[in-house]
């Protein structure tokens, strides 16, 4: 009889029977308790590798790793060929079955785990990623500073891809977008992760485990749209020309897209636009809006990567919404995405003039100056109406603003306004982004 119960338990993978306590006691240091603002210092990064993979994807994470101020591993299934600029750990074996323990899903799962056992002091958050994740360090702090790191937090994105959430769920992190677990919730993680995993043992990802291990302490998602999982194909320019108003956190997945900048390789296009976010982190590619009403031009600026000028006037609702440039992750389809996508025209008269980033420069210490020429692919149709003509005739783009105040995102979030400053040459147009004045709007 109690055979038969048993069978009837594990013939569905679902299912699961209750173990045994398999609770380790760990000890929680009051290290990470301080009223000081989060910092660099207070983030251990756990970095998801492989020795296979290692050599080639370890160029993503130098564009981002500063050895003198960041912390952490890049986690590897044994030991690399040569040593790299990044630290890395040999992860351990958990302890149960070994249908439970041999994936490489299984390992991954317990970076967090191995991380938080080192016993680092002064540590707030824990920050996982894969061996192929961008992280903007000083963005991801802005982020993590706006939470209480003595609660139990797990912040992250979903998928931009419906399929992708409905497989897995809506409700975990994406871990190649990264996502960050509060010192209190690691904690926790580590009495309970290697019962829990031999639990879900038949899910796919490292994510989707850590997810229903967090899942059972009743700790829900902390959603943050600047973590980018980047499940889709094709370009992603459509997405960054019109981010929302939140700090760029992390891109993933970028072996996967189209390079950010035409006429450049994957990784010569982050390095352009990691020169960007190092001269003004916080206002990297935040979009603003503005019109130039004697032309009646709509003019839209992702700082420090893109700007597009319509001969036309455009709304800011439209405006803020993405160019479907790209497909789905998995079936390469023209959605659902778990964002509104609006579709290019065929009509070359009815899409935007594009400019890309040529350079960055400071202004003193407080400004900045970025140029964006511009772009037409070689075998792109080009409107031949004579309004679509004098926008053409703009060959450069030139920005200026003041660095953005990394508090701001510390305060409710608002688009930043620009307007268009007249220097009476027809092939170069100058604009300013500033705060919005009180009650103003991109009409007023």
């Amino acid at each position: 009889m109690l055979l038969a119960i048993h069978s009837a338990f594990i013939s569905d993978p679902r299912r699961f029977i209750l173990p045994r306590n398999t609770r380790t006691a760990v000890s929680e240091p009051d290290a990470h308790i301080s009223d000081a603002a989060t910092n660099i210092s207070h983030i251990v990064f756990g970095i998801g590798a492989s020795v296979q993979t290692w050599e080639d994807r370890s160029l993503y994470t130098h564009l981002w790793w500063d050895p003198n101020r960041n912390r952490g591993f890049a986690w590897l299934d044994g030991e690399p060929r040569k040593t790299e600029l990044v630290p890395h750990r040999v992860s351990g074996q958990c302890s149960g079955p070994d249908y439970s323990c041999k994936s490489a899903a299984v390992r991954m799962a317990r970076i967090v785990v191995e991380g938080f056992k080192l016993g680092l002091k002064n540590v707030r958050w824990f920050v996982m990623g894969d061996d192929d994740t961008v992280f903007f360090t000083e963005n991801l702090v802005s982020v993590l500073a706006k939470y209480d790191h003595n609660q139990m937090y797990y912040i992250g994105g979903n998928s931009e891809s419906v399929e992708q959430d409905e497989m897995h769920s809506y409700e975990m992190a994406f871990g190649g977008g990264g996502f960050a677990i509060s010192y209190p919730l690691a904690a926790q993680l580590v009495n309970v992760m290697d019962g829990c995993l031999q639990r879900y043992h038949f899910f796919y990802g490292s994510d989707q485990r850590v997810w229903a291990c967090i899942s059972e302490l009743g700790v829900p998602l902390t959603r943050e749209r600047g973590f980018h999982q980047f499940d889709i194909r094709g370009q992603a320019y459509g997405i960054l020309a019109a981010h929302p108003v939140a700090p760029l956190v992390s891109l993933h997945h970028l072996d996967s897209v189209e390079p950010l900048f035409p006429n450049k390789t994957r990784i010569d296009s982050l390095k352009l636009l990691m020169e960007a976010y190092r001269v003004d982190s916080s206002r990297i590619i935040q979009q603003s809006v503005c019109y130039d009403r004697r032309r009646k031009w709509s003019v839209s600026i992702a700082w420090g990567y893109t700007v597009r000028i319509y001969p036309f006037l455009v709304t800011a609702t439209d405006l803020e919404i993405p160019f479907q440039t790209f497909k789905t992750w998995r079936s390469w389809s023209n959605g659902p995405f778990s964002f509104n996508a609006r579709p290019v025209s065929a009509d070359p008269c009815w899409r935007p003039v594009v400019y890309f980033l040529k350079g960055v420069q400071e202004v003193d210490t407080r400004g900045t100056k970025t140029s964006y020429e511009r772009f037409v692919a070689k075998d792109e149709k080009v409107c031949d109406r004579q309004d679509y003509g004098r926008v053409m005739a703009v060959k450069e783009v030139t920005v200026s603003s003041m660095k953005m105040d990394t508090q701001l995102w510390m305060k409710a979030p608002q688009r930043q306004c620009c307007e268009i400053m007249d220097r009476g040459s027809d092939d170069n147009m100058w604009i300013r982004i500033r705060k919005c004045s009180k009650g103003e709007t991109v009409t007023t």
